[in-house]
């Protein structure tokens, strides 16, 4: 789900170098062509030009009122926009920003701008842990109520709920309870062995308690996230089942789903959708009358609008034509290469388009359980072979995003000049590729081409809408060359995260998907390797790195003859107890590991994160922990919408 950390000094030298590229080479009208620059931008200070476009903007002077409108080609879910279990980076921005608040959260802003740096929300301050880094006690604020209909004040009883809730059953199991793992007794409550989590202490309304199994110095980020805002159990409980809640969201936020306050909470079975909210055409957000600024803090959320707008078209042009038009005011969805090039050879729109540091890795998982890929000489040929250079040309040069050499992104464990399977440019290494693939036992006459059956008909998942869908073509030519023929099945990127998540699917491979941080450390990312995480629904290690025989029979995944896929648990847990610089290296260490050893991936894009606006904005803002704009700091002018 969730986001490469491009730093602003490599955007800046990629920018000049994919411009200098096109200047060189003349401009391409194709919408796979390079979108660094070319035309007037050639004749720029280009490291200038892309460093402007990153961080807040305002256009004129940012005032109350209007409607914030986005459209997208799917409303992206991952868990029915149930907080619990939702996982992806558009839906907690949303959360974030608008309409859940958690004991911690951030200011919404750039990482140049602190962007990763906690702060109190619900809570006072953040606390010291004590106990020897085992213990966090946090005091509520006075003044926070839950939206209609509920408009009660919330306790520490409702974040203790919603986190327990994550773990209660494996219904309603959250997508990322992992995180709260280190509470004790939450892993009891994931076997079934409790109700309730005994490291979990409300001694009054206005306290919480949280007692560690062992010291967790990042434990706070894990209450950042919309998973640990307070839930109220009235109506909750009406709704057990995995992403049933996402209708009947209670906001604590500024924004509210409209409709909320007809919600009738008098009984389970008088509660209905609130109207606001439909999975197939969007989300409508209205002012929250029992939000109390006063409790905020503006450097947090500036809550410009009076109302949000989040459409679904699936028309990705169509979307951006009505941006520029002024019928929209943004979309979470990357720019057509052919959008994204006018606009930054234009000086008069530039400024309209916005890059900044992604935070997150595009990439293709291969299935270490189905053949050919459970065998690791297939996946270090895939490696090999794979023209990421057409990569990124085909979603439209550097300003997209970087070439990676490695399964993190370079701004969480920096390797430089770290090239396990290709050197620059990154064309493709066919040669060492079959030398590789002659190893394999799907090579039977050790041609370094594929011969056997398990190559052909390869089942290959990617999303139908651009830049996603140029990359297809690439990626079949470059598996074609060692004999992987791929099947591709281009689906709506909801469809792509349920075929993926869904261990019992046996998806052989995906180009759809992609990760983001869920918080500054590199252990977001691991998540995605742990064994231990692995589920029926909602599987975010898709690869199923760590899959034991006991798993794979509890969520329909088969162990291949070759036997049990290789497991990094115990790195992972190594890495987790540390601190500091070994910190930073043990996850260095584990990094190249997965990388060459275990390959669970080709890394496709270090991606970036790129907006275009449209003429009504006033303010801009780009948040760094969902990497997307700001919705708490955006402002819009509804005398120049159309």
């Amino acid at each position: 789900m969730r986001r490469r950390w491009l730093t602003r000094s490599a955007l800046l030298a990629l920018g000049c170098a994919a411009v200098l590229a096109v200047a060189a080479c003349g401009g391409d009208d194709d919408d796979s062509a390079d979108t660094s620059g070319g035309g007037g931008a050639a004749n720029d200070d280009v490291a200038a030009v892309v460093d402007a476009l990153g961080g807040s903007a305002e256009f004129g002077t940012p005032e109350q009122g209007g409607t914030f409108r986005i459209e997208n080609t799917d409303f992206a879910l991952f868990d029915a926009f149930d907080p619990t279990g939702e996982y992806f980076g558009s839906d907690w921005t949303i959360y974030s920003n608008l309409m859940l608040r958690t004991l911690v959260s951030y200011n919404f802003s750039t990482a140049e701008e602190g962007g990763n740096d906690l702060v109190p929300d619900i809570a006072t301050e953040i606390p010291e842990p004590t106990d020897g880094g085992k213990t966090y006690t946090f005091t509520l604020k006075d003044g926070i109520k839950f939206g209609p209909p509920v408009n009660r004040a919330i306790t520490s009883k409702d974040i203790k709920y919603a986190i327990e809730r994550t773990a209660v059953n494996k219904a309603a199991l959250g997508s990322y309870s992992n995180y709260y793992r280190p509470i004790v007794g939450i892993e009891d409550m994931e076997a079934g062995k409790a109700k309730t989590a005994s490291g979990i202490e409300t001694p009054d309304d206005k306290t919480i308690v949280f007692k560690l199994t062992k010291p967790a110095g990042d434990f706070p980020y894990a209450l950042a996230m919309p998973a640990s805002s307070p839930i109220p159990q009235e109506v909750a409980k009406c709704h057990p089942q995995r992403g049933e809640y996402g209708r009947y969201v209670i906001v604590t936020g500024p924004y509210m789903t409209e409709g909320s306050d007809k919600l009738d909470v008098s009984s389970c079975g008088a509660q209905k959708p609130i109207s606001g909210f439909n999975p197939n055409t969007g989300l409508k957000l209205v002012r929250n009358p029992n939000y109390d600024p006063s409790t905020d803090d503006t450097s947090i959320r500036q809550s410009y609008p009076d109302r949000f707008e989040i459409g679904v078209n699936t028309n990705l042009d169509n979307i951006f034509d009505k941006i520029e038009r002024g019928e929209l005011e943004g979309s979470f969805e990357t720019p057509p290469n052919a959008t994204l090039k006018r606009y930054l050879q234009d000086e008069s729109i530039r400024d309209r388009l916005r890059i900044n540091a992604g935070d997150r890795m595009w990439y293709m998982y291969m299935n270490l359980t189905t053949p050919p890929f459970d065998d690791v000489h297939v996946r270090r040929a895939m490696n090999l072979a794979m023209d990421l250079e057409g990569i990124q040309r085909a979603w439209g040069g550097p300003v997209q995003g970087a070439t990676p050499t490695h399964v993190l992104p370079q701004s969480m464990i920096r390797l430089d000049d770290y090239y396990p399977f290709q050197q620059p440019p990154f064309s493709g290494d066919v040669a060492a590729a079959k030398e590789e693939m002659k190893q394999s036992k799907y090579d039977t006459d050790q041609d370094g081409v594929c011969d056997a059956p398990e190559c052909k008909g390869v089942i290959h998942g990617n999303r139908n809408f651009a830049p996603w869908s140029n990359q297809t073509a690439v990626i079949e030519q470059s598996a074609s060359q060692i004999g992987v023929e791929l099947d591709s099945r281009e689906l709506s990127r909801s469809a792509i995260q349920i075929a993926t998540g869904e261990p019992k699917r046996k998806m052989q491979t995906s180009s759809g998907t992609g990760w983001g941080k869920d918080y500054a450390d590199p252990s977001t990312f691991m998540v995605l390797f742990d064994g231990r995480n692995i589920q029926p629904e909602g599987n975010n290690n898709q690869a199923l790195v760590g899959l034991t025989a006991a798993k794979a029979k509890d969520v329909g995944a088969d162990i291949p003859a070759s036997g049990v896929p290789p497991s990094v648990d115990a790195d992972i847990d190594a890495c987790t107890a540390l601190l500091g610089q070994e910190r930073t290296d043990c996850w260095t260490t584990l990094d190249k590991k997965l990388t060459e050893e275990v390959v669970p991936w080709i890394p496709l894009m270090d991606a970036t994160a790129i907006d275009l606006l449209g003429p009504a904005v006033t303010r801009y803002g780009f948040d760094q922990f969902g990497t997307e704009m700001a919705l708490a700091h955006m402002a819009v002018d509804p005398s120049l919408q159309k």
